[in-house]
């Protein structure tokens, strides 16, 4: 249950993000306000990045491309994904 809470948090961070034009590469922002164990495993999976004091995070390449993968398995059923 726990790996299905963190991949949901994952969709729901890419799901609710935004790009900005200052960030590298395929980088985007999201707002955390999710549990911060969670976030720390994903930071730790080099999935997530940003700073303890900041109350957002930057979603990786590696973090987007997961979060594709996820809308595969979570919302396949759901149409205008």
């Amino acid at each position: 249950m726990e790996e299905k809470i963190k991949e949901l948090t994952l969709l729901l961070l890419y799901l609710t993000s935004w790009k900005e034009n200052d960030l590298p590469g395929e980088m985007r922002r999201s707002w955390k306000g999710y549990p911060f164990d969670i976030l720390n495993e994903l930071t730790d999976e080099e999935l997530l990045r940003g700073s303890t004091r900041s109350k957002s995070v930057y979603l990786t390449e590696d973090g987007i491309k997961k979060a594709e993968e996820l809308m595969g398995k979570y919302l396949a059923d759901i149409e205008n994904v």
